[in-house]
């Protein structure tokens, strides 16, 4: 062998031994970081973990459980879309990885894709057979399954009978043992109001013949309202805007101790997201409508994403009506639901809905105005884009976290605004650190009302007052208070609440 040769095969190996070095000292970093977003995740430090879970995937892409882990601390953030993109990634990687199937099924249940959870819960029984945890998941995903189908098959969409025409509320009896709140007349009072608010305070039940009468009432309010109801606030008008509220009864009474009780004088914008997660939920929509039926010009809800049945089914409010009334009433509920306003318009000048704005450009405060609303919201369109989509800071849209709708840059927001003559949207629909956050050069407000969201969030909550005379936001924050011993997610389907508390 010649010199030249002999010299060519020493330094190639010598490559190989420091690619092999390298990729060693790579992979050791890597887990390291994994490590460190370890700990953040024990910590419920959800962002810095995802950070740090995408920072060992720099260094070593082909490692199946750093997306698995990722996609869990993204199931814990509510951003279902990167949750499945991962856990997906993670099975591409390794197919006998089951963790990986695990984390799908719930990114999928969690986005009310039943019957893919079911695929995957089914492989993991397959592989698992005496796995317990496993064949409970697959028992009822299957079990959903199942019933959807069976609704699917009753449901005759022209001719659904209201749960009112079933209902004889005058001749339900009010027992002599109920010491509680009654309407007076059939009529919500501010003394009615006072009154059940004390007594959801001390943890007693409205007498169902109260909550229906709010239902049956309130359902007619609602169905009179336009998709976009627009309000003018005079020059010395001001208004108070809440987000997301989420079952959170004692902090919902808090904003109104701080704050001051709804009143004409006093005007209130509720953004969605009433109920959900937190465990006291029936008392907060039951709050929020009465107080809508007593100021019907005043007090002001709009629907969130999860004031729909598939969001109720998973994450606790069906299962809280049922367990505190019954399931005919959740059946009211839902009827009510559809009928709140989908976004309002303050002054022609300022935009408020739940989740942002829309899949595509050219969309009119007129196009609003038209959205029926009375329905279940459709996978995609304005509606769905209404209720589910979120800013982002670059320019452009994207493909939404949360799997459904998308995502939209300061360019979109600009564009919207220029062509409907508004100056900016307030939306909410996303825990911020600090209750509220201003993006888009100030032209996108989001607005969160649950501190400590399901108790272990730790953020603030906020609230905004506008007033008529320069429509300026004046930003409002407070702390989470405590509450009775009742955990978040307590009525919540239990494959949610195992894959993701």
């Amino acid at each position: 062998m010649s010199e030249f040769a002999t010299v060519y095969q020493i330094a190639m190996a010598d490559v190989t031994n420091n690619d092999s070095v390298k990729m060693a000292e790579g992979e050791r970093s890597a887990e390291e970081l994994k490590e460190k977003a370890n700990k953040y995740f024990k910590d419920k430090d959800y962002d810095n973990a995802i950070k740090y879970y995408t920072e060992a995937l720099e260094l070593n892409p082909d490692n199946a459980i750093y997306y698995s882990n990722r996609s869990l601390a993204y199931l814990r953030t509510e951003c279902y879309g990167y949750a499945l993109a991962d856990a997906t990634r993670a099975l591409e990687i390794d197919k006998n990885y089951i963790k990986g199937y695990y984390r799908r099924a719930t990114s999928n249940m969690a986005l009310g894709k039943f019957k893919a959870a079911l695929k995957d819960y089914e492989t993991v029984v397959r592989v698992r057979p005496n796995d317990k945890d496993a064949k409970m998941k697959y028992q009822e995903c299957n079990k959903i399954v199942k019933q959807k189908a069976f609704e699917r098959a009753i449901a005759s969409d022209e001719h659904k009978k209201s749960v009112v025409d079933s209902l004889d509320i005058e001749n339900m009896m009010i027992e002599d043992d109920y010491t509680g709140p009654k309407l007076e007349d059939g009529k919500v009072t501010v003394k009615f109001m006072k009154d059940m608010m004390h007594w959801f305070k001390e943890q007693k039940k409205l007498h169902r013949k109260c909550a229906y009468q709010i239902l049956v009432q309130v359902k007619e309010v609602l169905a009179k309202l336009p998709s976009l109801v627009e309000i003018v606030l005079k020059e010395t008008d001001k208004i108070t805007i809440c987000g997301d509220t989420h079952g959170q009864f004692y902090d919902l009474l808090n904003i109104f101790q701080l704050n001051g009780l709804p009143s004409p004088s006093n005007p209130y914008l509720f953004n969605g997201d009433f109920v959900d997660r937190g465990s006291f939920s029936v008392e907060v929509i039951l709050t929020l409508f009465g107080f809508k039926l007593l100021y019907p010009d005043c007090f002001h809800l709009l629907r969130g994403n999860h004031e729909t049945d598939n969001m109720n089914q998973m994450y606790g409010f069906e299962g809280e009506v049922k367990a505190k009334y019954t399931a005919q009433m959740f059946q009211l509920f839902s009827e009510v639901f559809q009928w709140l306003p989908l976004a309002q318009c303050i002054n022609g000048k300022v935009l408020v809905m739940h989740g942002g704005l829309f899949s595509e450009d050219g969309v009119t405060l007129d196009d609003i105005r038209k959205i029926e609303r009375n329905r279940q919201p459709p996978d995609s369109g304005p509606m769905c884009d209404l209720l589910w989509s979120d800013p982002q800071p670059q320019n452009g849209r994207s493909i939404s976290k949360r799997g459904v709708s998308c995502q939209f840059g300061p360019d979109v927001t600009e564009r919207f605004l220029d062509q409907n003559k508004l100056q900016y949207i307030v939306r909410s629909h996303e825990v911020k650190g600090e209750g509220y956050e201003v993006t888009h050069s100030g032209k996108c407000i989001t607005v969160f009302s649950a501190p400590n969201y399901c108790d272990q969030m730790g953020n603030k909550g906020a609230y905004i007052h506008l007033r008529g005379s320069d429509l300026k936001p004046e930003f409002h924050q407070f702390t989470a208070v405590p509450h009775p011993n009742v955990k978040p997610m307590a009525y919540a389907n239990s494959l949610m609440q195992m894959g993701m508390m």
